[in-house]
């Protein structure tokens, strides 16, 4: 088997995040009523990471959040038991903006999953998705509002993210 293919380095994820944390400031138009919400496990580092470079721009802190929505799949029959994470919300999500946070986006059954657990959360006034990579292949009516990086890639294949507080290593790789 081929060894993966190194498709964005360190510099580009940080890149990336920076360029979708000026996308959702512009879109906002301030950020006092906005929270990030990483899907556990690598959202949540990659919304921290927004949150940085979003205080940098608006010099205001964004609150994160973490979400596990492991008993929210519809495939729990035929996984192994999940491993939970932690969900953690800083704030009341009643009537907040919220951009919920993941790696990669591809079928759109982890986003569905996050949602309905979101929905348990609260009720945001509007909740919009911030991805590192959208790779396509979607099997639901979900799309991205903030994307790092298009990757189109073949049903088969693998999409890799890294980040630093989690792997010791930032950057996205595609393999077979």
């Amino acid at each position: 088997m081929p060894e993966p293919t190194r498709l964005l380095s360190a510099d580009d994820v940080r890149r990336a995040l920076t360029r979708i944390a000026h996308e959702i400031c512009e879109h906002h138009s301030g950020v006092s009523n906005l929270v990030l919400i990483g899907i556990q496990t690598r959202g949540v580092p990659l919304a921290e990471s927004i949150s940085e470079a979003i205080a940098d721009i608006e010099h205001e802190k964004v609150f994160v959040g973490s979400l596990d929505i492991g008993l929210y799949r519809d495939d729990l029959a035929s996984r192994p038991t999940p491993r939970l994470g932690r969900t953690l919300m800083p704030v009341d999500l009643n009537g907040r903006n919220v951009v919920l946070v993941d790696d990669v986006l591809f079928t759109g059954r982890t986003i569905r999953a996050a949602l309905d657990a979101l929905s348990d959360l609260g009720r945001p006034a509007a909740v919009e998705l911030a991805v590192l990579v959208d790779r396509g292949h979607r099997q639901l009516p979900i799309r991205a509002d903030y994307v790092g990086k298009n990757l189109p890639t073949s049903i088969d294949q693998r999409v890799t993210v890294r980040v630093e507080a989690i792997d010791g290593e930032n950057g996205v790789w595609v393999g077979s």
